[in-house]
């Protein structure tokens, strides 16, 4: 395997990106190549958020990004008093939310040397967000700077009113021995776990490192890649998509608990809840304000459910379409998106073909189109499951 070349301080967070690491230094050091807006595009696990922060570091720092001085540190630790990021808890990042960042996009840097807004899954902006943040980047305050992140140049992911306006960013997916590399280096894992993970996480960095990291994870994955070639009648597939509508709700539930606890004791201690005299008056006006925390735990649910169940599915149009490549395959063996369950997808390839592997994959975009769409999902996922059920 041969060794991930990075570029120091902050810039070896940005993992398999050498391009963009040239043109955002670039930009620092030039001030003539800088511009007040940056859309950062690319595939799910790519580091749109980490190579935005990476660059919002740089922008702070004296040297440009060392890693080391105070700037770098607060900027990556999410503390620095000119970086504000927006990351929506919940399916969408509202006009409220936009028309706030506008407002602290006008203020000076307090700070740094730049005051820097930074949305993360900017496609979640609704259309008032959207038409917010556009009037923003049309009259751009002195000092300040945009970074917005995005999975594509499409206009359901971006508006192209918004997209004309910025300087596109495109990362690419990191090469699995670069991803491999940094879970050994940076986080420690054994070579030979290393490089499964990598290899199993489809070019997702963040999968990668939780694949290496959690037993958990590892078996939700086989539990997902298991399915295809469990559904030999109508019985097996109702309980196939139970199963996997069973665990996305186990797992949003897991990282809510925790979550949802420790913020409704600090509205309710915020409020005084439960206190005597003079605290009871402010309790009682707080009521709206737990109704609507709890209407945003709710939402937040909600998109860890679909998040689970959308990464879920992306695995099974993955083994389908090495299924469908190993089907077509002359005599040099294809580059394999689950290379540990081969043997599945040669069993695929045998009983369903070319042409079954693409319906199946239809079938697959259709259910996340769905989803999308806010059909429920055990109705989406039975729907799913019996059209991708093996033939007799």
């Amino acid at each position: 395997m041969t060794a991930a070349v990075e570029a120091p301080g902050v810039w070896g967070q940005v993992v398999g990106q050498a391009a963009v690491v040239a043109e955002l230094r670039a930009a620092i050091d030039n001030p003539a190549a800088m511009t007040h807006a940056w859309l950062f595009t690319g595939p799910p696990g790519s580091g749109r958020s980490v190579a935005a922060r990476a660059f919002a570091a740089a922008l702070q720092c004296p040297d440009g990004g060392d890693g080391t001085c105070h700037a770098c540190r607060t900027v990556l630790a999410g503390t620095h008093a000119d970086v504000h990021v927006v990351v929506p808890d919940g399916l969408s990042i509202g006009a409220a939310e936009a028309r706030e960042l506008v407002r602290v996009a006008g203020r000076a840097p307090s700070q740094g040397r730049w005051q820097v807004i930074l949305v993360e899954d900017a496609d979640r902006m609704t259309e008032q967000a959207s038409n917010a943040v556009l009037k923003m980047i049309e009259e751009p305050p002195p000092r300040t700077v945009v970074m917005l992140c995005a999975p594509s140049l499409h206009p359901d992911d971006v508006p192209v009113t918004i997209r004309s306006r910025c300087r596109v960013v495109a990362l690419r997916t990191p090469p699995v021995d670069a991803i491999a590399d940094v879970l050994m280096s940076r986080d420690g894992v054994d070579p030979a776990l290393a490089a499964w993970s990598a290899g199993a996480a489809g070019g997702h960095v963040g999968r990668a490192r939780r694949l290496a990291r959690d037993e958990d994870a590892r078996l939700a994955r086989k539990a997902v890649l298991d399915v295809p070639l469990s559904l030999v009648s109508l019985a097996a597939c109702l309980d196939a998509a139970d199963d996997l509508v069973g665990a996305a709700q186990e797992e949003a539930d897991v990282a809510t608990a925790a979550l949802d606890g420790a913020e409704t004791e600090a509205v309710k201690a915020s409020l005084g809840v439960g206190a005597r005299g003079p605290g009871m008056a402010a309790a009682s006006r707080g009521a709206g304000q737990l109704k609507e925390l709890e209407r945003k735990q709710k939402s937040r649910a909600t998109r860890l459910g679909r998040d689970s169940l959308d990464r879920a599915l992306v695995d099974l149009a993955g083994l389908y379409r090495d299924a469908l490549v190993l089907d077509a395959a002359a005599a040099e063996p294809p580059q394999l998106l689950h290379p540990d369950r081969r043997a599945d997808a040669q069993e695929l390839a045998r009983r369903i073909g070319a042409e079954g592997a693409l319906r199946r994959i239809d079938a697959v975009l259709a259910c996340r189109l769905a989803l999308e769409q806010n059909v429920k999902p055990r109705i989406a996922l039975e729907a799913l499951t019996v059209a991708l059920r093996l033939p007799a």
